[in-house]
């Protein structure tokens, strides 16, 4: 293949969605279609036998829930996919932000008996922001559902998206046997094998075909043709213009349990979603994946991957050029030239190492600590990415352990800081158990210690600050020395230096605000 074919059979993308809506299963599910796995399992069943491709850290196969973005690739039907699982717990909503840096589009995944949740609005924002193209799978349509009219209308009303409706299905809840094409009424029928674990077999058919009346029943049947007539009067349909500018969204319906409208899913998503798309730069301008110069971005790190062997994983998302093996690329950040050796490929925890990978692409680079979130790597001196944010932790705390661990105490914190799931503040030039440490939700802190124990042999104890509220500094030395002396302020450094308040609540912000004019309280980290 060329260059231009190899990049434009790449698909780079996430899936979000509200805690339990279906996530993980439906990540599974597309390993099987994709033929990378031979057999899924439910979570019930994996949490006693075999855990979930993506989700292998421990804690996540004890606990059911994923707490980090996971990498997943395989090849389908010609394409090359990069699915990157990302966590749906919203304790862990800055990785999943940092993961969303590294995609070109989202499968939001809704449960068709809830809707729209919380949680999801919240990664819809994040994708909006981004302009990110949609994909919507309503999900677990094999329980009793809300109406798929209901579901579009949440869509626009909370979320303010459009949808048009690539499939409609056929019942509800444990009627539910197959999809319909609105347009030419070519209906889809599913039936499940070996509970889900194989792929569904299927079956074209016509809305006349009486095994549809015998499933759902005459009146339900005769609502359907309602309905559908209903959809062609909206002359709802596929505008590519939109959707790719995140306008628009195509909405499939299924049950990844049952593997029910799964493979439609992905090759629908597959076919109208879009390539590796042109990146913006830092200072201006945009950088085309056609660009021959080779140039990646990092944004996630982490540790201990393999146990055995106590490695480092950065991951790269490839923007332009072809990556070699072996080859040179100059680190922005570091201002040096480093050599990307021994890269991976990423099948959740296992590995592979590859030749050669092209834009879109995710590579895994061993890492000894050079490589950090957000780094640009390049051929080309002048091109620099504009780097990855950071949020402000909403709960603070310190963590204590025995003098007889403080070694690997400090070295395991050090190292699950730079993976970017917690944040260090440091008064002066603290380390260990003196810095004082961030997180966006508490269940961080769980991990962090669970980790930490399990992963370096460190058992701590969490001393629970006070603060709510953590806003980045900017402004005059002066000003910044006689906020030191605030009662409503603590004044640390982030671990890159960078001045942090930390506040009791919105109240003490307010007041640290009116009486110190001339200071910037940013709610982002400043991007180095």
């Amino acid at each position: 293949m060329n260059e231009n074919q190899e990049i434009s059979r790449r698909r780079t993308f996430a899936i979000i969605a509200h805690p339990d809506a279906g996530k993980t299963t439906l990540t599974e599910k597309f390993l099987l279609y994709g033929g990378a796995i031979q057999m899924a399992g439910s979570v019930k069943a994996r949490r006693a036998q075999r855990s979930a491709t993506s989700d292998w850290m421990a804690i996540e196969r004890e606990r059911g829930i994923s707490v980090t973005s996971t990498v997943l690739q395989f090849e389908y039907e010609g394409y090359k996919v990069n699915l990157l699982d990302t966590p749906g717990h919203q304790d862990f909503g800055e990785d999943t932000y940092r993961t969303l840096m590294a995609a070109d589009a989202a499968i939001m995944l809704l449960d068709g008996g809830k809707g729209v949740e919380p949680i999801t609005e919240k990664l819809y924002a994040v994708c909006k922001l981004k302009g990110l193209p949609i994909f919507t799978f309503v999900n677990k349509m094999d329980r009793p559902s809300l109406e798929p009219l209901q579901i579009l209308d949440e869509l626009k009303a909370k979320l303010g998206l459009d949808a048009y409706p690539v499939n409609w299905p056929i019942g509800n809840g444990p009627s539910f046997c197959g999809v319909v094409d609105p347009l030419d009424r070519r209906a889809i029928l599913f039936e499940r094998q070996d509970r889900g674990a194989r792929e569904a077999l299927s079956r074209e058919a016509s809305l006349e075909d009486p095994a549809i009346a015998a499933k759902i029943g005459p009146d339900s049947l005769a609502a359907l043709r309602d309905e559908l007539d209903m959809l062609r009067t909206m002359s709802l349909g596929h505008d590519d213009e939109l959707v790719q500018a995140g306008l628009l969204s195509p909405v499939f319906f299924g049950s990844a349990v049952t593997n029910f409208g799964v493979e439609r899913l992905l090759q629908g998503f597959l076919g109208l979603g879009p390539g590796p798309h042109a990146r913006e730069l830092k200072g201006g301008g945009t950088l085309e994946p056609q660009d021959p110069r080779f140039s990646a971005f990092v944004f996630k790190t982490q540790a201990n991957m393999d146990p055995k062997h106590r490695d480092r994983i950065a991951f790269l998302r490839v923007v332009s050029g072809r990556f070699e093996g072996g080859m040179a690329a100059w680190h922005q950040r570091l201002g040096r030239e480093v050599r990307l050796s021994n890269p991976k490929e990423f099948f959740g925890r296992e590995r592979e190492t590859v030749t050669e990978a092209w834009p879109g692409d995710i590579l895994g680079l061993m890492n000894a600590g050079q490589l950090r979130i957000g780094d640009t790597l390049t051929a080309d001196k002048e091109l620099r990415f504009p780097g990855i944010p950071r949020f402000p932790a909403e709960h603070f705390g310190v963590l204590r352990c025995a003098p007889s661990s403080r070694k690997a105490f400090n070295k395991g914190l050090e190292e699950l800081l730079q993976e970017g799931a917690i944040q260090g503040f440091r008064d002066g030039g603290a380390s260990g158990n003196d810095l004082v440490l961030g997180a966006v939700g508490p269940l961080q802190f769980e991990v962090l210690q669970y980790r930490l124990a399990a992963e370096y042999g460190a058992k701590t104890d969490l001393e629970k600050l006070t603060y709510k509220v953590a806003r980045w500094l900017q402004g005059p030395p002066d000003k910044l020395a006689a906020l030191r002396e605030a009662s409503t302020c603590r004044l640390l450094e982030d671990l890159d230096g960078r001045p942090v308040g930390l506040f009791r609540d919105v109240w003490s912000l307010e007041s640290t605000l009116r009486n110190h004019a001339g200071l910037a309280f940013l709610a982002v980290a400043p991007v180095l």
